[in-house]
């Protein structure tokens, strides 16, 4: 096997076109060697807890409505290269993302973190929920096959709040400046919403690679 670690935020549009073109590829070669595993990267680590209005989020970020259109309008072209229809007028609130976070770590404890990120990705930017409300977090944990009672019992406690603060920090301090960052093998990082090709000619690469130690 071979660790491909995925630095991301379930609020960040790349990271949802991202992991949908490393998924076609994966589909592509279903016997591919990677073991993902997917970590903590707030884009706004300062973000309130309740969240804030996404309007108001975007224009303060990008100065102004104007500012936020430019800056979304690659966001749009790519996300309907990859057939993606975000609903972002159906977006009301930008969520702090830290609990978020700590459903994505319990799911990889029980082995449905693939399918708890998708299910985030899905809320956020098809649905427009808001995935920094508790009762929603529970939702999808419940949709993915984890207990939902005790997702909620977790959330109203600060268990695993901390590591997931410096986890964030960590990924950091190795240089990650924004998501999605994929670290293939604990060596090569390969930043950005990469194409399904770029992906295909990663995995090609292992296998020969694989083939030629065997």
């Amino acid at each position: 096997m071979v660790k491909l670690d995925i630095m991301s935020d379930p609020i960040c549009p790349w990271c949802y076109i991202g992991k949908t073109n490393l998924d076609r590829a994966l589909a592509q070669r279903p016997d591919h060697p990677f073991l993902i595993t997917w970590h903590p990267f707030q884009l706004n680590p300062d973000m309130p807890k309740e969240g804030m209005d996404r309007r108001a989020y975007l224009e303060a970020k990008f100065g102004g409505k104007e500012g936020a259109i430019r800056a979304y309008a690659p966001v749009v072209e790519h996300a309907e290269k990859a057939g993606l229809s975000i609903n972002f007028e159906g977006i009301q609130k930008t969520p702090n993302t830290l609990d978020a976070h700590r459903l994505i770590h319990w799911a990889g404890i029980e082995g449905h973190q693939n399918a708890v990120v998708d299910a985030l990705f899905n809320a956020y930017f098809v649905e427009g929920r808001d995935i920094g409300d508790k009762d929603v977090l529970a939702d999808i944990a419940d949709s993915c096959g984890m207990d939902a009672s005790v997702v909620l019992r977790l959330l109203a406690t600060d268990e695993d709040r901390v590591e997931m603060v410096e986890r964030d920090a960590a990924a950091r301090g190795m240089g990650v400046t924004s998501v999605p960052t994929f670290i293939v093998a604990s060596k090569h990082a390969v930043p950005g919403a990469q194409p399904t090709e770029l992906w295909l000619q990663v995995l090609d690469d292992l296998a020969q690679d694989a083939s030629l130690d065997a």
